[in-house]
């Protein structure tokens, strides 16, 4: 079934229940990197564009126990919704808006602490999961 394509300046807004993450607590921008495809005169966004830039560095988190910043990386993982099935560009699959899709949070070998008397616990949960949504202002090309 056919869905809005994303493009430069549409936005990803990422949720993941438990972990406090500034950077990702507001929907960040997306830019396409289709350089010869628009649409609606913005470039296309396709595989590989999913994630940006500012959420592919190590980001801080705290919990609501755990207030002494760590840091972790943030992926995400596209549902078949969220790419289209015919239309190419460029070879790489068009994103599209599409449902919620999968995110998760790994804090790996620096999780967020917990103030103790006895000395900072680290956070029990570095791993969180999440979900991630496209928010588009096109409202007039679509693809399937």
């Amino acid at each position: 079934m056919a869905d809005f394509i994303i493009r430069t300046g549409d936005t990803l807004l990422v949720t993941i229940p438990g972990a406090i993450i500034p950077t990702a607590m507001v929907p960040v921008p997306l830019k396409g990197s289709a350089l010869k495809e628009t649409a609606v005169k913005t470039a296309i966004c396709m595989e590989g564009d999913e994630l940006p830039a500012q959420l592919k560095v190590p980001l801080l988190y705290t919990t609501p126990l755990c207030t002494i910043p760590g840091t972790g990386t943030l992926t995400v993982s596209l549902s078949p919704a969220n790419k289209s099935t015919k239309l190419k560009c460029e070879g790489k699959k068009v994103l599209l808006k599409g449902g919620s899709f999968t995110a998760k949070f790994n804090a790996g070998s620096n999780p967020a602490k917990q103030p103790s008397p006895t000395g900072p616990i680290p956070d029990p949960m570095p791993v969180k999961n999440g979900t991630a949504i496209f928010i588009t202002t096109n409202a007039v090309c679509t693809a399937g």
